[in-house]
């Protein structure tokens, strides 16, 4: 990908693609692949997940609305369930909003509150769980004095428990289920402090892994799990990694595991997670309405669309891409594609994915002569990355590049015009660093490995044979963001696109 830089300096350049260029609150929260798609396919800025609640539990709006007196409904004689990621990464949830739900449903009601948490370490450093726990606790311990029955009831690392996505691994889900709800797991603690500080001891835990814990009272008995009566949130604002919990909780119909139980519960997600699906039916938190995206508009105007990546991302260049919109705007002018992803191993373990697959159905995709548009997405750099291991990274790196190698090669075949660009960082820099740019050091003195996406920009390349001499990046868009795409793909199919989109990129510098 190198080469596209040194071939054409002109039709390269880079793209903001974190904080308030996709819709975040500041320009200090990394950019995620769900907003990016978004950016990357609606061609506007809309206010995202993380800022939407910041909106409506500063205004209060978010008690008054139909998802919280759903839930509220249960606070006379049920325990408030929270569960989700306790984490300040920014990415899936945060903590400041965890604490602002808990003071605000305190003082609408709640009586009796269960937290169920998720130990981070991949959009946060390694070991900053015990710390989180710490603030948790001592939030808890105020409500206490104030006459409120709260306490953590369980919990677990991120991608072991619970927060599986794209239903690669049910097993993931199952385990969160057993604790939450059965109040069932292999360890039992006093209190959560005590469980992540235990249960980190293991040379080879981490934050991410942690096996599943519930908190028992002096008698043995689980203080916390979910019963009928009860009211249940999800309090993750980001999606994908609640849809499978979302189903668990809401389908009367359900085979994916057995639940043993099945509570009569009133559940509602901090928003919606899949506006196709309606799910959850309740939330607190009106999704971002994302209408006349890209795709809308170049289907209905004739533009044959192909799309494919493997689970991990195969939502990212559909449902996101499509303004958070499931299926086919057109059946007969679309088709996309999903290669299952590896299950039951982590990513660093078979790095280079999917990608040459990807590569393939799209170099398939192209010389079919049936599209206009192939659009894919290849996932190494970012699950790979998140890892945190450097060699695994870079052998998913070279599987990437090779897969873009194959799609130009079929680019350069049919004639056509390519676009490469990334819809966040992770993989260009591995390791945490202080405020001088200098690796971060842990008390032993070893490098801290970074297991996030950075706040870094994204580079973007056009090029390919139909590509008319005259055309490269305009020089007056200096803070030009991912949203910035969709107009510059409009423009590449031969439209403009509508005045409300962000500037074009790319300009005719002769006839």
């Amino acid at each position: 990908m190198d080469s596209l830089k040194k071939g054409a300096p002109e039709r390269w350049r880079l793209l903001k693609a974190h904080g308030t260029a996709v819709g975040l609150p500041t320009d200090d929260d990394m950019g995620n692949s769900e907003v990016g798609h978004n950016a990357l396919g609606a061609g506007r800025i809309y206010a995202q997940g993380a800022k939407l609640v910041d909106l409506a539990l500063a205004s209060g709006k978010i008690y008054e609305g139909e998802g919280f007196k759903y839930i509220q409904e249960c606070f006379d004689q049920g325990t408030l369930h929270l569960i989700g990621l306790l984490s300040d990464g920014g990415v899936h949830s945060r903590l400041d909003q965890l604490q602002l739900l808990l003071k605000g449903a305190s003082e609408h009601g709640a009586k009796r509150i269960r937290v169920h948490i998720l130990t981070d370490g991949r959009d946060v450093l390694d070991g900053t769980s015990v710390g989180f726990v710490e603030m948790l606790e001592n939030d808890l311990s105020k409500l206490w004095e104030e006459g409120i029955d709260a306490q953590i009831a369980s919990g677990g690392g991120r991608m072991y428990v619970t927060m599986d996505r794209y239903e690669n691994d049910w097993e993931v889900v199952k385990r969160g289920w057993d604790a939450q709800v059965l109040g069932e797991a292999p360890y039992k603690f006093r209190s959560a402090l005590e469980a992540v500080k235990k249960l980190r001891e293991d040379p080879k835990a981490n934050d991410q892994y942690l096996p599943p814990f519930v908190i028992v009272d002096e008698s043995g008995k689980a203080v916390g799990p979910i019963v009928d009566g009860d009211a249940v949130v999800t309090f993750n604002f980001r999606a994908d990694r609640m849809v499978m919990i979302a189903k668990a909780l809401e389908y009367e119909n359900f085979d994916k595991f057995d639940r043993v139980q099945f509570p009569k519960i009133h559940y509602a997600g901090m928003l919606q997670y899949d506006g196709e699906l309606k799910l959850p039916s309740h939330y607190l938190v009106s999704p971002p309405e994302i209408e006349r995206t890209s795709g809308e508009y170049l289907v209905h105007n004739g533009i044959r669309t192909f799309a494919c990546s493997e689970t991990v991302k195969f939502g990212h260049v559909t449902f996101f891409w499509n303004g958070n919109r499931s299926g086919y705007f057109d059946p007969n002018m679309e088709e996309y594609v999903e290669i299952p992803s590896d299950t039951g191993i982590s990513f660093n373990v078979q790095p280079k994915m999917k990608a040459l697959e990807i590569a393939e159905k799209a170099t398939d995709a192209i010389l079919s002569h049936k599209f206009h548009q192939v659009r894919v997405n290849l996932p190494n750099g970012d699950m790979v990355g998140h890892t945190g291991d450097i060699e695994a990274t870079i052998v998913g790196c070279k599987a990437a590049d090779e897969a873009v190698k194959m799609i130009l090669d079929a680019v350069e075949q049919v004639g056509g015009i390519y676009v490469v660009t990334a819809d966040h960082g992770n993989a260009e820099d591995m390791i945490k660093r202080n405020k001088s740019g200098q690796p971060q050091l842990d008390k032993n003195g070893n490098i801290q490995i970074l297991t996030s996406h950075t706040l870094q920009p994204v580079p973007i390349a056009i090029g390919g044979p139909g590509l008319a001499p005259g055309v490269r990046f305009r020089q007056d868009l200096p803070t030009a963001g991912l949203a910035n795409v969709a107009a510059t793909v409009m423009n590449l199919h031969g439209f403009e696109a509508p005045s409300d989109y962000e500037s074009t990129l790319v300009e005719v510098v002769d006839s």
